[in-house]
């Protein structure tokens, strides 16, 4: 018997291409996370970021003389690339990858996932999975990504402290100090994506994709080992 969250709900996950494709594709974390999707009836919006191949591009692209509008356009095709390797391990999937999130919305009433990559330049697939959660009226999104939850500082760094929940309006004033909007750049979670949640009251779950138990729970709206923002 599936697991559910709700038939009628729409989780919307928005997956770090950190966790599918940490410099080449993850096979085994790619199936990992497309079995434990299969395993719900509810609907999926998903979001596939680039990871280190997409960084890796636009650092190129910089060396070459490129400049951020198409550079961003450059780590987007490595993002649809990322999504793509996803959305063929699922079940009832949209078999495109949206372009926009009108195409991704009017996709969602007939599919039970679609999954995009990134779609605007200047916009991170954390924006982007904030967007289509308000365009297809999903009230929880779930970001996998190689962190276990928010922290006030680099968790790397000792003494970091991790919350097991904020509000929006602390995750906004967070977000925004970590932010350098540049492609490619490796931060917390967008400043933009978070301004959009907190306008749209959208619950966010930081959860780690090496901890599928909190993922799952997370996707069921029970506790987890992340970080719950609302």
């Amino acid at each position: 018997m599936k697991a559910n969250a709700s038939r009628n709900e729409i989780i919307t996950l928005s997956i770090g291409g950190s966790i599918l494709n940490p410099g080449a594709p993850d096979v085994d974390a790619i199936r990992k996370i497309a079995s434990l999707i299969n395993g719900f009836d509810s609907k999926f919006m998903i979001t596939v970021g680039g990871g280190k191949a997409a960084r890796a591009m636009v650092e190129s692209a910089r060396k070459l003389g490129i400049n951020e509008f198409h550079s961003d356009r450059i780590a987007i095709l490595q993002t649809r690339a990322n999504a793509m390797l996803l959305r063929g391990c699922l079940d009832d999937a949209y078999p495109n990858i949206p372009e926009t999130p009108e195409e991704a919305a009017d996709a969602i009433n007939g599919y039970r996932c679609v999954v995009s990559g990134g779609m605007i330049p200047g916009y991170t697939t954390d924006s982007v999975a904030v967007i289509l959660a308000e365009a297809c009226g999903s009230k929880r999104l779930v970001n996998v990504s190689n962190v276990d939850g928010i922290y006030d500082k680099d968790p790397k760094e000792r003494g970091a402290k991790k919350y097991d929940r904020m509000s929006l309006s602390e995750f906004v004033d967070l977000a925004v100090k970590s932010d350098q909007r540049k492609a490619g750049t490796n931060f917390v979670f967008d400043s933009i994506a978070a301004k959009l949640a907190k306008r749209s009251g959208i619950e966010l779950n930081m959860v780690s994709g090496d901890d599928l138990a909190s993922v799952k729970n997370a996707i069921l709206g029970k506790k987890h080992n992340g970080t719950v923002i609302s």
